[in-house]
């Protein structure tokens, strides 16, 4: 069989129901002597400091906007970012190939698309004016339930690990840190598998890449795990509190006081 290699590098940030800032790079920018974490940090860093902004705290899609026009460095970056609000909608707007998967009772219940021009070429947020922007956000919301866990990473998480995988580790895992953990070193392990038949060659041979036609005839086909950075974060709803129009008196199921919202937000520098 030919092998695809495809990531080697595994960050891990946990992240349980406050605000996190999660960053990844690679280096297509260090080819024009730029810095390919720049941009991504600074973006992130824009995001976070517009938390106190009024309007773009309670929309992902306009911190994101806002969070993009602070920012001065030179690079590109697939980002998302997802708010938890207290009543347990989770907002979320994603430009790239980012994912999210929310569990509910041992099952994916959703999980958004990624957004690309073409294979392996995700949409991006960048300083150029032929990237893409805030409008071309995928930009959607989904109501949780306590208990639900949420996941979510870079394409090197998504790319090298399935579904089944991640609920297998869910259940296996004794909380979120240890869960992202575990995600990650997986993902990483995956990702060097030079025989791992990984979501990332099944998509490619999908796609129409493959191993020339004479090596099909011997039984070859396009398979490895895909070498990229990895992040992963992993959360779970402790408290949701439901409206007095929808349940009488206000009510704070179990948990914590966590605030107005939690954020999730990640950008990773693209090829």
């Amino acid at each position: 069989m030919l092998s695809l290699p495809i990531a080697m590098l595994a960050e891990y940030l946990p992240l349980q129901m406050v605000s996190r800032v999660i960053l990844l790079s690679t280096d297509r920018w260090a080819e024009k002597d730029v810095n390919p974490a720049l941009f991504s940090r600074e973006l992130m860093r824009n995001s976070s400091n517009f938390l106190n902004d009024e309007e773009a705290s309670r929309d992902p899609q306009i911190l994101l906007m806002k969070a993009h026009a602070a920012t001065s460095s030179i690079g590109s970056a697939t980002v998302i970012i997802a708010m938890l609000e207290k009543t347990g909608t989770l907002k979320i707007a994603s430009v790239g190939d980012c994912g999210l998967k929310v569990i509910r009772k041992g099952q994916v219940m959703f999980s958004i698309s990624p957004q690309e021009h073409y294979f392996d070429c995700p949409y991006q947020i960048s300083s150029e004016a032929v990237g893409q922007t805030y409008q071309d956000a995928l930009v959607c919301s989904v109501n949780l339930m306590e208990g639900d866990i949420i996941v979510s990473g870079s394409d090197g998480l998504f790319d090298n690990i399935f579904d089944q995988e991640i609920l297998s580790i869910i259940s296996e895992s004794p909380g979120v840190d240890e869960a992202a953990k575990a995600l990650a070193e997986l993902a990483r392990k995956h990702s060097v598998d030079v025989t791992f038949d990984s979501p990332y060659s099944m998509e490619a041979r999908s796609r129409g890449f493959d191993v020339p036609w004479w090596k099909k005839l011997l039984g070859a086909k396009l398979i490895g795990g895909k070498m990229d950075d990895i992040t992963v974060v992993v959360a779970q709803v402790k408290t949701v509190v439901v409206p007095e129009d929808e349940g009488g008196d206000t009510e704070e199921q179990k948990g914590n006081d966590q605030g107005a919202a939690a954020v999730v937000a990640f950008a990773e520098q693209n090829d």
